[in-house]
């Protein structure tokens, strides 16, 4: 029986759908057909352009919320300065997070504070530290020498060539007629880390000696006795014999001259011992016994503590992407603080609440209860503004930042203690702040800005004929020319 052919009609369908476009098979292009992609794919481009747009989104708003900062303090940068004045200094404070190095705070400065700093025209000195105390011991010692300036003297005697570089070229613009700025400087600090170091180097600066108290090295020894060997242990009889043979005259031995320190052969893989901190002048439980210094100023300068908001773990993913795609509300909160640092339009003291604390349980029915005294019965319990600031930044902190101290490590944890304020500094302390109505006028201005940019556009677009029947600005001539 013979073969069926293939119909006539269906063999041009066939053609025509192998072989596709021609002009794209003569381009060696491959034959696209049009449909939707996959289940996979259609998830895929979703998650990916939704995260996209949210960080692009959050990155504009964020340029914008530090636009606005900018240009609202871009006015101090083209007011006149006489040449013979040093602009305003302001110092920064950052010292590394707990559990992270000190680039996290670095790149938080550059990122968030210093756009805001250059663009109202400010100079600042920064005082870091890597370790635990090195902001408190940096700041003490600032202010001692403060005090050593302006006539406080100490038992111990200056030595000359103590002086230090900024000293120097302190006393190089006096002699220049160089005078510092006379206005409000200020200081800015960074975290809650650095806050409690900021505020135990102020105590310890105005409440401490000019000097260490050093203990004479017999009182030292009778102070740290050395613990006494078990009677039934060798090293009594060691010791013993390696003392009589010492103290016996040896003439076959000559005596041989101690190593120069040149001849010490030096290890090449060793590193450099780090520079250990000062060890702090007064302790916080000194601070009510301590008198005042004779330099103290009725009031400090102003000072600015700005958040450091810094979360480590594995388990913290999700908030941490948060905060990663919302860094405009850290952006705006932030220049607002720093704004009101450069302004410097508005500066008060920090407050003082007094809560009363039963010293008694109420329950209890006792009769001595009424004998004891109103003191007894209720205590006033003094807290200063500055030791709940940015107090919600230590649930936060890393777990080794409330480790406590190995057997023999005498380091200082500072941000283990609880923060003691003395009514003496704190009072003089003040806060910067912006007035009201400055936010709604930064708002504004930022708004008038963004106009003006948009005018420039629209101008350039009708001058490159881009706007609707619009001819090129080469055809109509200049703007404002008649005879165009």
């Amino acid at each position: 029986m013979a073969e069926k052919s293939p119909s006539k009609d269906a063999s041009p369908v066939t053609a025509s759908k192998v072989a596709g476009n021609p002009a794209l098979r003569m381009m060696g292009l491959p034959n696209i057909k049009l449909k939707l992609p996959s289940r996979n794919w259609l998830i895929f481009w979703t998650i990916t352009g939704s995260f996209t747009s949210t960080l692009l989104y959050d990155r504009y708003h964020k340029r914008k919320a530090q636009r606005k900062w900018c240009t609202f303090v871009s006015h101090l940068a083209q007011e006149p300065l006489p040449v013979n004045m040093m602009p305003r200094r302001i110092t920064i404070f950052l010292t590394a997070p707990p559990g992270d190095g000190l680039r996290v705070s670095r790149d938080h400065f550059h990122e968030y504070i210093k756009p805001i700093l250059v663009a109202g025209a400010m100079d600042w000195d920064v005082v870091e530290g890597r370790r635990e105390g090195e902001v408190r011991a940096g700041l003490a010692e600032k202010i001692r020498k403060l005090r050593k300036r302006n006539g406080e003297t100490s038992q111990a005697e200056t030595e000359p060539g103590e002086e230090s570089q900024e000293e120097l070229y302190q006393a190089m613009r006096e002699r220049a007629g160089i005078k510092d700025w006379d206005g409000v400087q200020g200081d800015l600090v960074l975290g809650r880390h650095t806050w409690k170091e900021y505020i135990r180097g102020l105590h310890e600066g105005w409440l401490g000696p000019l000097e260490e108290i050093q203990i004479a090295e017999s009182e030292k020894a009778d102070l740290q006795p050395l613990a006494a060997p078990p009677p039934d242990s060798p090293l009594p009889r060691i010791l013993s014999s390696e003392t009589s043979s010492s103290e016996l005259p040896s003439s076959s031995t000559p005596p041989t001259d101690p190593p120069t320190p040149g001849s010490v052969p030096s290890k090449p893989d060793e590193k450099p011992a780090k520079p250990p901190i000062t060890p702090p002048y007064i302790l916080p439980l000194e601070y009510s016994s301590s008198p005042v210094a004779p330099t103290l100023p009725t009031s400090l300068p102003p000072s600015l503590p700005v958040a450091l908001p810094h979360l480590l773990g594995f388990f913290n993913f999700p908030i941490r992407i948060y905060r990663f795609l919302t860094r405009r509300y850290l952006a705006d909160s932030t220049g607002a603080s720093v704004a009101a640092l450069v302004l410097a339009s508005q500066v008060r003291p920090f407050t003082q609440s007094t809560d009363l604390a039963s010293a008694v349980d109420p329950n209890d029915a006792s009769p001595s209860i009424g004998d004891q005294t109103e003191s007894a019965v209720a205590q006033i319990k003094e807290t200063w503004e500055q030791e709940m600031v940015l107090g919600e930044e230590e649930s936060e902190w890393h777990k080794t930042a409330w480790k406590s101290n190995e057997e023999g490590d005498t380091r200082e944890r500072v941000w283990q203690e609880r923060m003691v304020v003395n009514g003496r500094i704190g009072s003089r302390m003040r806060l910067f702040e912006l007035k009201s109505g400055q936010e709604e006028e930064a708002t504004r201005l930022d708004a008038e800005k963004e106009q003006e940019d948009k005018g420039y556009r629209e101008r350039a677009k009708k001058w490159a004929g881009l706007g609707p029947k619009e001819k090129p600005g080469w055809e109509m001539g200049l703007e404002g020319d008649e005879s165009a």
